[in-house]
């Protein structure tokens, strides 16, 4: 089969899984947890083949931790999958429903997309997640991992297709593709696929939405920011930078630049790089950052860059104006945080930072779709189209209008007028 082929079968597939009920769907992601944990030595020794084989090829050590898929990730991922069994399907869920005249109404539906193409590379559990998220959702899927997780991928998707499908999922609604030439015929299958979703960088989510005319969810850079107002609990500022930078470096939401306001930055900076001195994080800063610790001089660059490792660029702002003049001008929109005890701040923060996360008090870590309570997520939106932020299952659905009449005619409405009554009742036939 070639790519046509692929896609020809995922769009049929999701036709027939559009229509599918909870009760089988969840079935099916039960049945693929249960295989995944039975066959996870399988699993562990594909991706032990791909570690080993990217470490010969040099591949970059944010992108080696990413690859890597061990036990504890096997596990994580199969707890995303029993959380997203928990969650109600919004497959079928009335958001409007509005009578035009009597005996005849209008109801706005909750449906699948389609098919859903999805572009990612390094992260083995990104496939899990996507995927299941997709069968919950009613889509099909089609995947274009990295080239350097190909074992891994391959095993996984074979599992997870095999188990939906031998409790009823239609065989064909999740595909996986593997060759780089793959990513530019996808982008021709307009017929077919409805949405892609490419993770990765600024330049290759810009590629593809100039060379496509499917819809693109963009999940771009992640350049994430914390802001030390001069209200902040020192303390607590000192361990949210921390944990914002250093829990986990290698991810879209770990914070790659700290603003802190000039009235604290003398008690402060001291105390922050010492907790950051102890990950070894590589730190520059503006001048007046260097004028208080001893670190490596930032430059223009420092603040468009997003690292995924342990570097980290800091800046002294003398308000709360600059900082997020700052963050709207070197952000990508994806999450920043303010540490303060002044509600006047956090207002003007949340209202005025152009980002599809903001958060008071915590670190930017949070922003996922699984903390979120989403059933993990297939990306991070920095789009301002129907999802934004962690894309879970909401954000894998459209609607549809759908109306009941009993014999009415628009010319029956040229002597009378709509009632346009809203009604608080469910699709049913």
């Amino acid at each position: 089969m070639n790519i046509f082929d692929f896609a020809e079968a995922a769009k049929s597939a999701s036709i027939k899984l559009a229509a599918f009920e909870s009760d089988k769907k969840n079935a099916a992601l039960a049945a693929v947890a249960t295989a995944l944990d039975a066959r996870r030595n399988e699993i562990i020794s594909a991706n032990a083949d791909d570690l080993k084989r990217s470490e010969d090829e040099a591949l970059d050590a944010p992108l080696l931790k990413r690859l890597k898929f061990d036990g504890p990730k096997i596990d994580d991922v199969i707890d995303g999958i029993n959380s997203l069994i928990t969650l109600d399907d919004p497959v079928g869920e009335t958001l409007t429903a509005t009578e035009l005249d009597e005996g005849l109404e209008l109801y706005k539906v909750a449906c699948p997309i389609g098919v859903i193409g999805v572009i990612f590379e390094s992260r083995p559990d990104a496939l899990v997640q996507i995927s299941t998220l997709c069968l919950k959702s009613g889509n099909g899927v089609m995947l274009k991992g990295g080239s350097e997780a190909i074992k891994t991928n391959r095993i996984l998707a074979d599992i997870i297709s095999e188990a939906s499908v031998a409790t009823g999922i239609p065989d064909g609604w999740l595909q996986l593709l593997e060759s780089r030439a793959d990513v530019n015929e996808m982008l021709k299958l307009d017929q077919f696929i409805d949405l892609i979703i490419p993770r990765g960088s600024n330049e290759f989510v810009q590629y593809i939405m100039n060379n496509s005319n499917i819809a693109v969810l963009g999940h771009a850079d992640g350049i994430c920011h914390v802001y030390i107002d001069k209200d902040a609990d020192i303390e607590m500022a000192v361990r949210i930078a921390e944990d914002s930078k250093c829990q986990y470096v290698a991810v879209c939401n770990a914070t790659e630049t700290l603003l802190v306001h000039s009235a604290v930055a003398a008690e402060f900076l001291p105390k922050m790089k010492a907790s950051l001195d102890a990950h070894n994080v590589d730190l520059c800063g503006c001048d007046k950052t260097t004028a208080i610790i001893d670190i490596t001089a930032a430059t223009e660059e420092s603040w468009k860059t997003e690292y995924l490792d342990y570097a980290l660029s800091v800046k002294v702002v003398d308000d709360i104006s600059e900082a997020i003049a700052h963050i709207n001008k070197y952000g990508s929109g994806h999450t920043e945080a303010i540490v303060t005890s002044d509600k006047t701040a956090v207002e003007s923060f949340m209202n005025l930072c152009d980002s599809g996360n903001v958060f008071w008090n915590c670190s930017t870590r949070f922003s996922d779709g699984f903390r979120y309570g989403l059933g993990a997520e297939v990306g991070i939106s920095t789009n301002k189209i129907h999802a934004r932020g962690p894309v879970g299952l909401e954000g894998l659905l459209i609607y549809k209008w759908k109306m009941i009449g009993s014999g009415q005619v628009v010319n029956d409405f040229s002597n009378k007028s709509f009632t346009h009554k809203k009604l608080d009742k469910k699709f049913e036939i």
